[in-house]
């Protein structure tokens, strides 16, 4: 073979190899005409960077150095990098007599509410697209513009944003290192975002934090989220897309979760005293799976995640969505202000008609140690007549409540009519503050006939290995059954006693 023919063959390779080798194009916001100051509306500049990012065959990478970068609606494209550099912070601008967000578009929202069936309306979004990343360590400030509720419109008639960052029908997408704070009604809403990592990301807000709505293939990883009024990292998978489409095959790993005063966990005071969400209840900020819940869960992995000053885990299905193969392992908890532990299957069912009933079928919860945990509602496992919640394993768990409930505290709420305290006093309490068509939430149910775990329309429950204790004497026994059918108990104590079926 001559040199010529050898040096065309390397020639022909290397025009191959090296435009796949190249890097990504860098597009600087401040050469688009972005000042940076906090005071000059920098978003159509940014539109002008994602734009010229996005012309490039192999997709671009722009870069927000640090400043403080005041913006209406950002608008994210396929194939683009939004890297915000040490410093760089995306401020919620005020909207004006003239200027402010984009507008909701038009979407069916009878069956979820308004903030999960918009995206346009938000601070950063993006729908249809692909290959797209934002990296941190930046910040997105909310800057107490974002809302809480559904769209609003000031006296001009000019539109206001709902939640920072916003995606519909996406695909391979990365959130990385971001901060955020004060972010409206989310700080993340993704809905059918398919293969979708979410990984060292803290935010600290008002309302949801990660909310992953009809997304599958998700890992959500080494994560920080503190929601005082709100859920923290929470999937669901509502009809907003039009259609039931499931959440299923997510990771939620290393992740802490909390309920401190907002803006406190960024602060690192981490202060407490707002002790009641706008519920009535304690402080939220949990991890949990509903409440809209339409498309179905499946192969969802929950491990080694920590609850602090907030709620206990959540597992809801109430709108025809099954739940199946949930798996949470290593779960660490402390100063827990109501169910340490709820799995519900209720009958709400907003969604269209023709829906199947809601099934939970294969749940397994295993090493989980909680300390400083109310006792009111105890662990509750609730299904509703003719439709149980099935085949649930919880092992080598801890659990210490703080007790000091009495039975009047339950008879005032539940009232003194004998037919919940006659024949086998408490315990034999039935349980009719279940509201089984409405919002699935512990408090809802009322103080307990006991203070560990109260299972109804269940079937095929294990608990094994398992030690329950209170701080304070609780008048109530540790166990209530309702309904219930095939409950094994394997080596559980309460307060150093055995527990068996007796209860």
């Amino acid at each position: 073979m001559s040199v010529f023919r050898l040096l065309s063959i390397l020639l022909f390779f290397l025009a191959a190899i090296l435009p796949a080798c190249a890097k990504p194009s860098v597009f600087n916001v401040r050469d688009f005409g972005a000042v940076g100051d906090g005071i000059h509306i920098d978003s159509p500049a940014i539109d002008h960077a994602i734009d010229a990012a996005a012309k490039e065959r192999k997709g671009g990478v722009v870069v927000l150095p640090a400043g403080v970068y005041s913006c209406f609606s950002v608008h994210l494209k396929s194939n683009v990098t939004l890297r915000f550099e040490q410093g760089a912070v995306v401020k919620a601008a005020p909207v004006t007599k003239t200027e402010g967000y984009d507008e909701a578009e038009p979407n069916d929202s009878r069956y979820q509410d308004f903030g999960h069936s918009h995206w346009h309306n938000s601070l950063i979004w993006g729908e249809n697209l692909r290959n797209v990343t934002l990296e941190g360590p930046g910040l997105i400030d909310g800057n107490g513009v974002l809302t809480r509720g559904g769209q609003r419109k000031n006296a001009d008639g000019i539109t206001t944003a709902n939640k920072a960052i916003a995606l519909r029908d996406c695909r391979d997408v990365t959130i990385r290192g971001l901060n955020f704070l004060s972010c409206g009604h989310f700080a993340l809403l993704l809905t059918g975002v398919d293969h979708l990592l979410i990984e060292d990301v803290t935010a600290d807000t008002n309302r949801d934090g990660l909310d992953i709505d009809c997304c599958e293939h998700v890992v959500v990883r080494r994560c920080r989220v503190n929601t005082v009024n709100d859920d923290a990292i929470v999937l669901k998978c509502s009809y907003a897309l039009g259609w039931a489409k499931p959440t299923s095959h997510v990771l939620i790993e290393d992740c802490q979760v909390s309920g401190f005063n907002v803006g406190t966990l960024l602060n690192g005071t981490r202060t407490t005293n707002t002790v009641k969400a706008p519920d009535g209840d304690g402080p939220t900020g949990r991890i949990k799976l509903g409440t809209e819940s339409n498309g179905g869960f499946s192969h969802i992995t929950i491990r080694r995640c920590t609850f602090t000053h907030c709620r206990g885990l959540a597992l809801e299905t109430v709108d025809g969505a099954p739940m199946e193969d949930i798996t949470v392992t290593d779960i660490q908890m402390d100063d827990i202000c109501n169910s340490p532990l709820y799995i519900r299957l209720g009958d709400r069912m907003r969604a269209p008609q023709g829906m199947p009933p809601s099934k939970v079928d294969g749940i397994r919860i295993q090493r989980m140690q909680v300390t400083d945990a109310d006792a009111r509602y105890a662990c509750l496992i609730a299904g509703i007549e003719g439709h149980p919640v099935r085949n649930v394993v919880i092992k080598d768990v801890d659990i210490q409540f703080r007790g000091e409930i009495t039975l009047d505290d339950v008879k005032q709420q539940r009232g003194s009519n004998p037919f919940f305290f006659g024949q086998g006093g408490a315990a034999a309490a039935i349980n009719r503050h279940e509201k089984i068509g409405g919002y699935p939430e512990p408090s809802a149910h009322g103080i307990q006939p006991a203070w560990a775990f109260s299972i109804s329309h269940a079937e095929n429950i294990k608990l094994k290995n398992i030690n329950v204790s209170t701080l304070k004497t609780d008048e109530r026994p540790p166990i209530f059954q309702q309904d219930a059918k095939n409950i094994r108990f394997v080596n559980v104590k309460a307060n150093s006693n055995d527990v068996t079926v007796g209860f």
